[in-house]
C-alpha cells in the first residue's frame, strides 16, 4: 500500500461501465513523514475521499479487487482515509 494526499478530481463523461459510480481522484504520493514524493497518480475512489484527505492506495490486483465485481482495468484505488499517522524514528 501507498500513502497519498488527494489533490484534485478528474471528470470523465465517458468511461467503462464498470467505473460508473466511482470518482476518479488525483493523488500526490507522500512519505510516512508527510513529505511529498514527486509522483502523482489517478486512483478510483472507493471510500468517499475528498480534496486534502490523506489516503491509503492499493495498486495492481489489490486495486482491482477493491472495485469487485467489476472487471475494469484499474491500477490504483483509494481504499482508506487516514485519521492519524504516528512515525517512530
Amino acid at each position: 500500500m501507498l500513502i497519498g494526499k488527494v489533490t484534485g478530481n478528474i471528470w470523465a463523461t465517458r468511461k467503462l461501465d464498470g467505473l460508473n459510480g466511482f470518482k476518479l481522484m488525483i493523488v500526490q504520493l507522500i512519505t510516512p513523514s508527510e513529505q511529498e514524493i514527486s509522483t502523482s497518480l489517478v486512483a478510483v475512489d472507493t471510500v468517499g475521499a475528498g480534496i486534502g484527505d490523506t489516503v491509503l492506495i492499493a495498486r495492481g490486483g489489490a486495486a482491482r479487487r477493491a472495485i469487485l465485481p467489476s472487471e475494469s482495468p484499474v491500477d490504483e484505488a483509494i481504499i482508506g482515509i487516514v485519521d492519524n499517522m504516528e512515525v517512530f524514528s
